[in-house]
């Protein structure tokens, strides 16, 4: 496994692909919540998405998760 800093963005875009779907399989529940986290562009970068913001997007999704797994019981975390 590549470090954090190595990914590439398509490295980046696949884990979040996987886990999207993992999210959709394990708790379908949370699917709503996706669509409403942005990926953060910052202005200076010509609003080009960058491997920073698939990063931080793809924390955000594991976030979600991690979250919502401490406050209901049977729930399992998803490991980074």
């Amino acid at each position: 496994m590549k470090s954090k800093s190595m990914k590439t963005e398509m490295d980046w875009n696949q884990d979040i692909l996987r886990i999207t779907m993992e999210i959709d399989q394990k708790f379908p529940e949370l699917t709503k919540y996706i669509n409403e986290i942005p990926v953060k562009i910052p202005e200076k970068d010509n609003k080009r998405i960058n491997t920073k913001n698939l990063e931080d997007y793809y924390f955000s999704l594991v976030d979600i998760v991690n979250n919502y797994s401490k406050t209901h019981i049977g729930k399992k975390t998803i490991k980074t």
